[in-house]
């Protein structure tokens, strides 16, 4: 495609950096809802904040840093929730009362936000049996 007269090397930049998160954010989708994508921990804070230039856009596959401190609470959850719930039911059936559960803990994150972190917890879990 053309690009028009007044493209510069500037905006050259800008979508080069827009177009790295949004292509991350397309991935983590895909593996949200399928096993067709790679699960980069790519959330939508994090998109926004590669396309705006505050955070690093990571090469590839290779999914964001994430501090151990800010992601130990949902992994916990999510483990302890599979011990629990699990009993009752896989992921798919218990998932609405984790969403509650989640919300009464007034953590500060919505589902939305940590449901991918919590999934992992969960699934580790049932990795060790």
């Amino acid at each position: 495609m053309s690009k028009p007269s007044w493209w510069n090397d500037e905006h050259e930049s800008t979508w080069s950096r827009i177009k790295g998160a949004l292509k991350r954010d397309w991935e983590q989708t895909k593996a949200d809802v399928s096993s067709k994508g790679h699960d980069l921990d790519q959330g939508v804070g994090d998109t926004v904040k590669q396309m705006a230039g505050k955070e690093p856009i990571p090469p590839g596959n290779v999914p964001n840093e994430s501090k151990w401190d800010d992601v130990e609470v949902e992994y916990r959850y999510g483990a302890g929730a599979r011990q629990h719930h699990g009993k009752t039911g896989g992921w798919d059936e218990v998932q609405a009362k984790m969403k509650e559960e989640w919300n009464d803990l007034k953590s500060g994150r919505t589902w939305d936000e940590v449901k991918s972190r919590v999934r992992r917890g969960w699934d580790h879990d049932d990795a060790k049996k």
